[in-house]
């Protein structure tokens, strides 16, 4: 399989966004869930773009902090199409994260962490949630994939002692 693109898109101004970490840390998202390769898109947002897709795709009319938008396989076979085809491609592609700036950051604040850590741990979750996974169904099984992807990707990477809770400031 070829590596799809990982793309960061920055749709506001409050914050400045590292697309570099964004896209490193998606790339060992996927990798450690056994999706290394895979695509996906990234975009940073205001709450008022947020909040409209939030009531266009889930009928809440109201801001959230991370949306995750699966890509839906086409019916039929790719390989009809030849080596490298669009569907096949577009197979690959796991699909788009969004995530609002203004949310983040009052989380953030609320938590006692950087945005950047507030942004990432949204990441990670967005991600799973493209991978199939749903923590309202679940009984906890992304809860617990998460909480691992964090102490390893996060906390690690930040020589951070990680244990329940622990966050780096």
């Amino acid at each position: 399989m070829t590596e799809l693109a990982i793309e960061v898109v920055n749709r506001q101004r409050l914050v400045s966004i590292d697309r570099r970490h964004a896209l490193a840390l998606a790339r060992d998202a996927l990798a450690a869930i056994g999706r290394a390769g895979q695509g996906v898109t990234i975009a940073f947002v205001r709450d008022r773009s947020i909040r409209k897709l939030n009531l266009d795709f889930r009928g809440k009319d109201r801001p959230t902090d991370v949306l995750s938008f699966p890509s839906r396989e086409e019916a039929g076979s790719a390989a009809a199409s030849g080596p490298i085809s669009i569907e096949a491609e577009m197979a690959d592609h796991l699909g788009d994260v969004v995530i609002s700036a203004d949310t983040a950051l009052r989380q953030a604040e609320e938590a006692g962490h950087s945005f950047e850590r507030e942004a990432s741990e949204l990441l990670i979750h967005g991600i799973l949630h493209l991978c199939g996974y749903d923590h309202e169904t679940d009984r906890g099984e992304m809860n617990r994939l998460e909480l691992r992807l964090r102490r390893e990707l996060l906390d690690r990477a930040r020589g951070v002692e990680s244990g329940p809770g622990s966050f780096p400031d």
